[in-house]
């Protein structure tokens, strides 16, 4: 039997049972695809990352949902970094440090900062791709939406997973979104996509669930993952670099927030660098909490 030491790290939160959980296990290059994915089953988290070896960056990372692997995550990138600052494996200088993660979709550049004793990671996500548009109608039918409730043309934006980047005129029309897996189905037949090229669409409202925010969003989820994702830090990068590209907010740094509705409140500082015709690149940062630790047996 071999064990593996983990961490669970409750990601972009300062409180325990906050923002999004993920499971981090550590030394977990030798551990099978058909294990990494059950694990996220047996967990009932959206996902868990593996520490692997990396020969291109300082450490090396693999996220996976419970039906595949995701290129790029973003708590799990923040629940990872986390773990490693908990367990010493990242040198601090003044409370700060600075490195390189690999993760399915590329090199992440890393920074660390301790706010009152607190972890805060940094992550820097890829210049956005941006792809094709919708007809809103599209979008609103796969939640019992009004094509008028959709602020803009919805877009497939990636900054290395894609989402579908919807912005909602209201709270309320937010709120009311339902996912109808029939109608998610046959968005996917017509607009050929998968679910291995094109997660859910990321709803996003202007105006943040606290006097703090100034962004809002859900992600419903399709099975095998959980209804609905309480962060999603990767979809928080693409959609901060949509609303900047299309001039729906006025300044390139705000807060974004996530998970309030389902009791586990979720916060990113997020910043999009470089104009909105030649965006750079998008960093999102938030915090982790280590809730558990332990270690994973295996045969």
């Amino acid at each position: 039997m071999t064990a593996y030491p983990f961490d669970w790290v409750d990601a972009f939160t300062s409180q325990p049972f906050g923002g999004n959980g993920c499971v981090v296990v550590h030394n977990a290059d030798d551990i099978s695809i058909e294990d990494r994915l059950a694990l996220v089953r047996e967990t009932s988290l959206a996902e868990c990352a593996y520490l692997v070896p990396s020969d291109h960056a300082d450490f090396g990372a693999r996220y996976y949902l419970a039906d595949k692997e995701i290129p790029m995550a973003g708590h799990p990138t923040v629940a990872t970094v986390t773990s490693l600052v908990a367990r010493g494996l990242v040198p601090l200088k003044d409370g700060r440090a600075a490195f390189t993660l690999e993760v399915g979709a590329g090199i992440l550049p890393i920074r660390v900062e301790m706010r009152e004793g607190r972890v805060f990671v940094t992550m820097t996500q890829a210049a956005p791709e941006f792809g094709n548009r919708f007809d809103p109608a599209e979008i609103a039918g796969i939640y019992g939406l009004r094509p008028d409730d959709i602020l803009a043309a919805p877009q497939v934006v990636s900054t290395g997973t894609p989402f579908c980047i919807t912005v909602l005129k209201t709270r309320e029309a937010l709120a009311h979104a339902q996912m109808d897996i029939t109608a998610l189905d046959a968005f996917r037949r017509t607009s050929n996509t998968t679910r291995a090229d094109l997660m859910e669409p990321f709803l996003v409202t202007l105006g943040g669930e606290t006097p703090a925010g100034d962004t809002f969003s859900r992600l419903l989820l399709a099975p095998p993952s959980l209804p609905e994702d309480p962060f999603t830090g990767s979809a928080t990068g693409c959609m901060a670099a949509y609303l900047w590209r299309h001039g729906l907010i006025d300044r390139p740094d705000f807060i974004a927030e996530q998970g309030h509705w389902m009791g586990r409140p979720g916060m990113a500082e997020v910043s999009v660098i470089g104009p909105p015709d030649a965006i750079k690149g998008v960093d999102v940062g938030g915090e982790g909490y280590v809730l558990m630790q332990g270690e994973i047996c295996l045969n």
